[in-house]
């Protein structure tokens, strides 16, 4: 069941009661409102109903995995609100080019499906 935080975006129930307490400190409100700023003032990516599309897609105890990342998106279309990912159709960006290879060398074998669309990951525990 998907719920809206306290800032309006969706996140999944399971989500929203773990991070509770979160959600009325200082600096998550701080946060909250740098982000909803930059959004007004600048070309900001994901769109803003995307920002915590992992956490609507994966609930808090089915996480299996948690890839970060720190690589930039820089043109529309492009971020979907899931780390590395891309949407259908989009190229495929190279840090998520690159975590195929890696798969891929892993498992000896090329991937069957080399989608930029994660959702199938974030749906079986891939945060």
């Amino acid at each position: 069941m998907e719920e809206k935080a306290s800032n309006g975006v969706k996140i999944e129930a399971s989500w929203k009661e773990a991070l509770k307490d979160e959600f009325g400190q200082d600096y998550f409100k701080e946060l909250r409102e740098f982000v909803k700023g930059e959004y007004q003032h600048a070309i900001v990516y994901p769109p803003p109903k995307n920002i915590f599309r992992a956490f609507e897609l994966c609930p808090f105890d089915k996480v299996e995995v948690v890839i970060l990342g720190q690589d930039p998106y820089h043109g529309p279309r492009q971020a979907n609100g899931l780390c590395f990912a891309v949407s259908e159709g989009v190229p495929l960006p190279p840090s998520l080019q690159n975590i195929f290879k890696e798969i891929e060398s892993d498992l000896g074998q090329k991937l069957a499906h080399r989608s930029g669309d994660l959702e199938r990951w974030a749906k079986q525990g891939v945060l």
